[in-house]
C-alpha cells in the first residue's frame, strides 16, 4: 500500500555523525501518524530539485535553496516548512504560484537569538577575548583599553519585530539611557508599547553605542549598511550582526575595523558562506566572529525541530499553521483544493 503521506526532510538537517536535528520531533510528532513516510531529500545546501520534491505532500528544509526550477513540474507538494526563519533561500512568489504554502518557526528563534545579540553586546563591551589573548600569550600585565559599563549607553535596533522586540525586553533591567529602533513598518502606537524611541537610521547610527541589525534581507535592506551608514557611526561604537551577512556591506565594514572608525563588530552572518579563507575579517583583532551558529542553542534546536513538524502537520491535516511566510498563497483555488484534499486524506487515517 502506498504511503497515504510523505514528508521530505532536507539532508542539511542531518549532522556530520549521522543524528538529526528533527530526530526528537519526528520520534513524537511525525512517526506516529499512520500512513505516513519520511524521506530525505537533496543535498546539503543544494538547491533542491523537482524529483528531490515532487513525490511529498511536505517538505521541512534548512539551508536547500528553493526555485522556480525546484517547483516548475511539482504538482503534489503543499508545504515547505522552514527550520528557522530566514526565507531569503526560498523563493516565495514562486511558491505562492505552485500552491505550495512556506511555514517559518518564528516563536522558536525569538528568545535564543536575544540571547546571542546580548551575548555579543557584553563580549564586547567587556573586551572578553583581548583579556583571553593577554593571558594565552603571557601578557597578564599588560593594560589595554577600559572595559564598558552598559549602563548609561544607547543600544540601537535596525529592525524591532520578533527578535528585536525580544531584544529590547531583555536588555531593559541593563539601564541603557536610550533603546533607539529603525523600522518602517513598525508604528508609534508599537514603539510606545514596547518603550523604545522610534528614529530613522541616520539618528540611530549617530547615537548609537551598539547598532543590532534585526531585519530579514530583502532587495530593500542589502547593503542596507554600508560605507557612508558606518561613517555616521561614533568611533567608540559596536556593529552586530546576527540577522543576514548581505545586509552589511562586508568589504566596507572591514575597512572600518582596519581604520578604527569603529571600534568593533560581532558577526555570526557573512556574505559568503563559509567565510572565505582570505578574508580580511580573518586578520582583525577588533571583530567576534562565529559560524551561523551563536544561537544555536538546545532551546532552539527542539523548538524549531517540533515548530517546523507542527507546521507540516497542519498542513496534511488540512489546516492552516501559525506563522505563514507566504500568506497571499491561502487565497489561491490550487492550494485550497491541495488543502481540502489532505484535509480529507487526513479523515481517513483516524477511521
Amino acid at each position: 500500500m502506498s504511503p497515504r503521506f510523505r514528508v521530505g526532510i532536507g539532508s542539511d538537517l542531518t549532522e556530520a555523525d549521522g543524528s538529526s536535528v528533527l530526530a526528537e520531533a519526528v520520534r513524537d510528532l511525525l512517526e506516529p501518524v499512520p500512513g505516513l513516510e519520511l524521506t530525505t531529500i537533496g543535498e546539503p545546501r543544494a538547491e533542491l530539485t523537482a524529483s528531490d520534491v515532487g513525490d511529498c505532500d511536505a517538505a521541512i528544509t534548512l539551508w536547500q535553496p528553493v526555485t522556480p526550477r525546484t517547483l516548475a513540474s511539482v504538482e503534489r507538494l503543499a508545504t515547505i516548512a522552514r527550520w528557522g526563519v530566514g526565507v531569503d533561500m526560498i523563493d516565495l512568489d514562486a511558491c505562492t504560484e505552485r500552491d505550495v504554502l512556506v511555514s517559518i518557526t518564528r516563536d522558536a528563534v525569538r528568545r535564543p537569538v536575544a540571547e546571542a545579540i546580548l551575548t555579543y553586546v557584553l563580549v564586547l563591551a567587556k573586551r572578553v577575548l583581548v583579556g583571553d589573548r593577554l593571558v594565552r600569550t603571557g601578557r597578564w600585565d599588560e593594560k589595554d583599553a577600559p572595559r564598558l559599563g552598559l549602563r548609561g549607553k544607547v543600544l540601537g535596533t535596525i529592525g524591532v519585530g520578533n527578535i528585536g522586540a525580544e531584544l529590547v525586553e531583555l536588555v531593559r533591567p541593563l539601564g541603557f539611557a536610550r533603546i533607539l529602533a529603525f523600522d518602517p513598518y513598525v508604528g508609534e502606537d508599537e514603539a510606545a508599547r514596547l518603550g523604545i524611541e522610534h528614529v530613522d537610521l541616520v539618528e540611530l547610527l549617530r547615537e548609537a553605542d551598539f547598532v543590532c541589525v534585526n531585519c530579514p534581507l530583502t532587495p530593500e535592506t542589502r547593503h542596507l549598511i554600508g560605507s557612508a551608514e558606518l561613517g555616521l557611526m561614533k568611533p567608540t561604537a559596536y556593529l552586530v550582526n546576527t540577522a543576514r551577512g548581505p545586509i552589511v556591506d562586508e568589504a566596507a565594514l572591514a575597512r572600518a575595523l582596519a581604520e578604527g572608525s569603529i571600534a568593533g563588530a560581532a558577526l555570526d552572518v557573512f556574505e559568503e558562506e563559509p567565510l572565505p579563507a582570505g578574508s580580511p575579517l580573518s586578520g582583525l583583532g577588533n571583530v567576534v566572529l562565529s559560524p551561523h551558529a551563536i544561537a544555536w542553542t538546545d532551546e532552539l534546536v527542539a523548538l524549531n525541530g517540533s515548530g517546523a513538524c507542527e507546521s507540516a502537520l497542519a498542513v496534511l491535516r488540512g489546516e492552516v499553521p501559525r506563522h505563514v511566510a507566504n500568506p497571499g498563497v491561502l487565497d489561491r483555488p490550487g492550494f485550497r483544493a491541495k488543502l481540502a484534499a489532505l484535509r480529507e486524506r487526513w479523515a481517513t487515517t483516524t477511521e
